[in-house]
């Protein structure tokens, strides 16, 4: 599928990734999705969470020469540090865990084929989703279907290319998933998730707590199935004829940078699963743990321990291997934010400055309309200066405002850096995941944003 006009601004050859290199093939067993610890030796990353090779290097990039290029404001993504940040994940995870890539993230083509060729499997949550993972060359076995809220429709591409999992949320979901099945002549493996909120008691489920509201939805119950309806579709789909049930998904946060909470809910997911295998007497295949691996936005937030997960998750695959109910079990991770959102930035250029009740502002040529996030979830986003005057700031606070008709057009509120120039380019790092995807471009019909990929 083609991009959107104007969504994916085609670099030159000398900014595209080297030649390609085939991905590694799937396994033979189970939804087919990559394993996560056979790329790499044991003995945990290489690189420290949040080292220099993990992040995009702007100052090595000649941003007034992309800025003159692709105009401003645009996305750059640095491909060589999602490899880099895709290789540290996997040497850390046990060899029972794969990855399938979280597309909600960032769905450009050029990300994708990349993950592709990493060998990833594909987390989609739409029919546009899955269309664009198939453009970028990923198996459709290695790719899982999640999501509330599926369409006839969409259910029926996933069974049409035949996707590896399909993550049912509901009792209904699931009678339409195998109604459409059966009018392909399919049997579909699912996968039937449970709800993180609240259970019917008013207790919370298990799963971390983000720290921003992102995912979680406080009991309102849009993602999955309380225990008993999930209990009687486990009954149902093992009886029909058209449904393969694999295991259980569940996943309840977003940016979670406690490696603690993490390898507890990984922890209580298998539980779960083995309980109900157990109960019902089926062999639990997979278990899907969701993402939320996540990453600093500020100086003060502590990284995500990646020793302490590689610690955590090492001693929860051993004792499953000793189990003879678990020891074959597949543990499905979906990692987005954490693979792609420190190897992005988002450039804008400052086009007025002036003093309003004495605190110093500075407009930029884009905004909120291409990166809504900090607006959305209240967490602003590191800025960077590049310019003739950016190592000469005062330190005076500014707000750094976008060019929208709306109060709510604010990039950062206070930032030290001291009043730019106009003219110059900042940069918000850490934009490479819920971007450009996240944004609301066609507000004020102003230009798209150029993702390029170096």
């Amino acid at each position: 599928m083609s991009p959107p006009s104007g969504a994916l601004a085609a670099p030159p050859a000398e900014e595209l990734p080297s030649s390609p290199q085939p991905a590694t093939s799937p396994l033979a067993a189970g939804p087919q999705l990559q394993p996560a610890g056979a790329e790499l030796p044991p003995g945990g990353p290489e690189l420290p969470p949040g080292g220099p090779e993990l992040l995009i290097d702007l100052d090595r990039l000649d941003l007034d020469e992309l800025a003159v290029r692709h105009d401003t404001p645009f996305y750059v993504y640095d491909l060589a540090v999602v490899e880099r940040r895709v290789a540290a994940l996997r040497g850390l995870l046990p060899n029972s865990f794969r990855l399938a890539y979280a597309v909600k993230a960032n769905p450009n083509a050029l990300v994708l084929e990349q993950m592709a060729r990493l060998g990833l499997g594909a987390d989609v949550a739409s029919a546009g989703e899955l269309e664009r993972v198939i453009d970028a060359g990923f198996d459709p076995a290695r790719v899982v279907f999640t999501g509330p809220g599926k369409r006839d429709s969409e259910l029926a591409s996933a069974v049409s290319v035949g996707v590896g999992l399909i993550t049912v949320e509901s009792p209904n979901e699931l009678r339409r998933l195998e109604a459409i099945a059966s009018m392909a002549g399919r049997r579909i493996p699912i996968l039937l998730r449970r709800s993180l909120g609240l259970e019917s008691s008013g207790a919370p489920a298990a799963g971390p707590a983000e720290a921003v509201r992102i995912i979680g939805d406080e009991g309102a119950g849009k993602f999955g199935m309380d225990v008993d309806d999930l209990r009687a579709s486990a009954r149902y789909a093992l009886d029909s004829a058209q449904l393969d049930l694999q295991g259980v998904h569940a996943f309840g946060a977003s940016n979670v940078r406690d490696a603690a909470a993490l390898v507890r809910h990984v922890g209580q997911t298998m539980a779960f699963g083995r309980e109900l295998a157990v109960e019902l007497s089926f062999e639990l295949r997979v278990i899907d743990v969701g993402g939320g691996l996540g990453i600093s936005y500020s100086d003060d937030e502590e990284p995500l321990d990646l020793d302490d997960l590689q610690l955590g998750l090492g001693a929860l695959a051993q004792a499953w291997a000793a189990d003879p109910r678990t020891a074959a079990t597949e543990v499905l991770v979906e990692p987005g934010r954490f693979l792609v959102g420190p190897a992005g930035a988002y450039v804008t250029r400052v086009v007025d400055t002036k003093r309003v009740r004495g605190r110093a502002i500075a407009i930029v040529d884009g905004g909120i309309n291409h990166l809504l996030r900090p607006a959305l979830v209240g967490q602003p986003q590191r800025i960077r200066r590049f310019g003739t005057g950016s190592g000469q700031g005062t330190g005076e606070q500014v707000t750094i405002a976008g060019p929208l008709c709306t109060g709510l057009d604010i990039l950062a509120q206070d930032v030290p850096f001291g009043p730019p120039e106009v003219g110059e380019l900042l940069a918000v790092l850490d934009a490479g995941a819920y971007g450009f995807t996240e944004s609301m471009p066609l507000f004020l019909s102003r230009p798209l944003a150029a993702e390029v990929c170096l």
